[in-house]
């Protein structure tokens, strides 16, 4: 059986890059699942990228219809945004390993949905400072900034990322992203089957 490889950690701490450079690395043979959410597209992302955007009432219409494996509901200072996976064929255990950006909780509704086994949690690490700096220069770069939404994101982080979340998700080691090539290199092995622990 194949695995779902679910990439998290808390905001800028560099999950978009490292997700792009794992999927077009040929030699892990990684399938992406693209989530859905219905927060507004910042600048530089495409429909059926980073995201499918989606309206409050497909997100309703998805979960009525029990499409919806696992969902997130943030209330931001812009109102409510969803972020969820969508079961649409993505995921298929007997077809290959796939790779998805995650949280504490997705992860183990993933794994509560999947089986344990299935389910493997990858969380990255930055220093705190180095988070907050990363965050205000992309946050800077858009044609809106959203400075109240990225300190809120960033407060939030503490609780969804609390040390019982992350138990819950099977989170067991963290791997540093402040050089992104020896990041890369260390979550390769892990999907390849071959780290040292």
């Amino acid at each position: 059986m194949f695995r779902i490889f679910c990439l998290m950690g808390k905001s800028a701490s560099g999950k978009d890059t490292l997700y792009r450079e794992l999927l077009a690395d040929e030699s892990l043979g990684l399938r992406p699942v693209i989530p859905y959410t219905t927060r507004p597209m910042r600048i530089g992302e495409a429909e059926g990228r980073e995201y499918y955007f989606r309206q409050p009432e497909d997100f309703l219409k998805a979960r009525e219809a029990g499409r919806v494996i696992e969902y997130r509901e943030y209330q931001t200072v812009h109102g409510p945004w969803i972020y969820y996976t969508e079961d649409d064929g993505q995921i298929d255990l007997e077809r290959g390993n796939t790779l998805l950006i995650g949280t504490p909780d997705s992860c183990r509704s993933l794994r509560d949905h999947f089986g344990r086994e299935a389910v493997a949690a990858l969380c990255l690490y930055v220093e705190d400072g180095v988070r907050l700096q990363r965050a205000l220069d992309r946050e800077r770069a858009q044609k809106e900034p959203r400075y109240a939404e990225l300190c809120r994101r960033f407060l939030a982080d503490e609780a969804d990322f609390a040390p019982d979340k992350l138990a819950g998700a099977g989170v067991d080691r963290y791997f540093e992203n402040m050089d992104r090539q020896r990041c890369l290199e260390e979550i390769r092995q892990v999907i390849l089957g071959r780290e040292n622990r």
